[in-house]
């Protein structure tokens, strides 16, 4: 079983790259695609509270949150802060649609959920900055 003590961190370097990699296109598509203004008539549109501050709040942890997946930085703080954004997703967007991803339903999003508690409280593998620090601070303290 030494493969598999192997390949865990590449995996994981994988899995937060690939995550990272959704949230960062989502939260660019808040800013320039769809723009803070047309995001912010969607919320209003579905009924998301404060809407003028929630969509610059959700674009910024969006595209900042899925750079920090990315690099494994900050990865706990990252996730949850993302976590919270789609189970906001999942109620205001989602929820009424059902299960299944063919009929707006949050499948994807609750797929995500998963996939950044498991990130979040994994150590984030090869490459984490998380890690990186934890060593030097761990060096530096022996």
């Amino acid at each position: 079983m030494l493969w598999l003590e192997r390949a865990r961190p590449i995996a994981l370097l994988l899995a937060r790259i690939g995550v990272g990699v959704i949230f960062v296109v989502h939260g660019w598509q808040k800013f320039a695609t769809m723009g803070l203004s047309g995001t912010t008539a969607f919320f209003e549109q579905v009924n998301v509270p404060l809407p003028g501050l929630a969509a610059p709040v959700v674009a910024v942890v969006e595209l900042v949150g899925g750079i920090a997946l990315i690099l494994g930085a900050a990865l706990p703080i990252a996730a949850i802060l993302l976590i919270l954004d789609m189970l906001g997703a999942i109620v205001f967007v989602h929820a009424g649609k059902g299960f299944d991803v063919a009929s707006g339903g949050y499948e994807f999003v609750l797929a995500l959920i998963a996939a950044l508690l498991a990130i979040a409280f994994s150590g984030g593998g090869a490459l984490a900055l998380d890690d990186l620090w934890q060593r030097r601070r761990t060096v530096s303290a022996s």
